[in-house]
């Protein structure tokens, strides 16, 4: 009888401790970890061992067990879960949230905006600046850009499509550019299916650069096709396409933000004053409406447009309806 509630005893405190046991567990993985300041950086890398990773968190400023969190991860059943990835680790995260974002793969992002019209130089100057992405196209020329991301050859003007891109913390400038490049692919290829049959563009590449001219010309998008239309028709007929913004892009840094007419006439690669034809390259990158301006060029007798000062153009068939327009909306006559 003895010997039974000696058993008895035993058992119970068992329980008692597997339950007080499994209460401190519970109440652990529930609290909020100290962590050095509001936020710490963790940077997990492809192949790194759970045991490394526990130690890795304390590391980065949480101030936790290494080994009571590494066994927390392997006794979850979720440790092969664990995604490599940079991560940020937050006041009052606990164990259960921290594998959780692991497991999920909650990389702390960062985004940088690419905007519809901006030219390379300018891409290139957003990305230099962009928070905790690694410059590793500093100092590269231009060309050589193009072909690590597998372009050889190609001008990197109006290449990439002009979006908000989203990358994790440490990643490569690289990263973002071809990301952006490949939209760009996409969407100038999905433009191109969508194209009239009587669109004198004869490539994609010739799309991209009239895009490209669409996109500088006007900020209105219900003017695009308008825009468009009236370049198609000057391509139709052989008619110099005259427009400034080439001039503009053609002279680089020479541009003081005032055209002259020495401008107009002083010849460069780009200069549609002087060059019939499109350019050799796009100027900016074009947006999505301006790449469907493009291939769906709005049907005009236009031949010539011009600004009205707030924001619109008026367009016209002849030269004599034009330099009327010249005169009422840019002469004030």
């Amino acid at each position: 009888m003895e010997g039974c509630r000696a058993v008895r005893r035993l058992f119970t405190l068992f329980v008692v401790l597997v339950v007080l046991l499994g209460g401190a567990a519970a109440w652990w993985l529930n609290q909020s970890l100290a962590v050095n300041a509001d936020t710490v950086d963790l940077s997990v890398e492809p192949g790194t061992s759970v045991r490394a990773i526990a130690q890795a968190v304390n590391d980065a400023g949480v101030q936790v067990n290494p080994s009571l969190l590494y066994w927390w991860f392997r006794l979850s059943g979720d440790a092969r879960q664990i995604k490599a990835g940079s991560y940020e680790i937050e006041r009052g995260t606990s164990p259960r949230r921290l594998l959780l974002k692991l497991v999920r793969g909650d990389e702390a992002l960062r985004a940088v905006t690419l905007v519809e019209g901006w030219n390379f130089t300018q891409v290139r100057a957003v990305l230099s600046k962009a928070e905790q992405l690694k410059p590793d196209t500093k100092g590269m020329a231009a060309d050589l850009i193009m072909a690590t991301l597998g372009k050889p050859g190609v001008h990197p003007e109006g290449r990439f499509f002009p979006d908000t891109y989203t990358y994790a913390k440490g990643s490569s400038d690289l990263a973002v550019l071809q990301r952006a490049m490949r939209a760009m692919d996409n969407r100038l290829a999905a433009a191109w299916r969508q194209r009239l049959p009587d669109t004198p563009l004869k490539t994609p590449e010739q799309a991209l650069i009239l895009a490209s001219i669409v996109e500088k010309e006007t900020g209105r998008a219900s003017e695009r096709p308008m825009i468009a239309g009236v370049f198609a028709n000057r391509l139709r007929i052989g008619m110099m396409l005259q427009t400034d913004p080439t001039v503009i892009y053609g002279m680089g840094e020479a541009f003081d933000g005032n055209l002259r007419r020495r401008d107009l006439l002083t010849d460069t690669p780009w200069n549609t004053y002087t060059r019939a034809g499109l350019p050799p390259t796009p100027i900016a990158m074009p947006g999505k409406s301006a790449l469907l301006a493009a291939v769906q060029a709005a049907p005009t007798k236009a031949l010539y447009f011009v600004a009205r000062g707030d924001g619109s153009s008026q367009f016209s068939a002849n030269l004599e309806e034009h330099n009327r327009a010249v005169n009422k909306y840019q002469r004030g006559q």
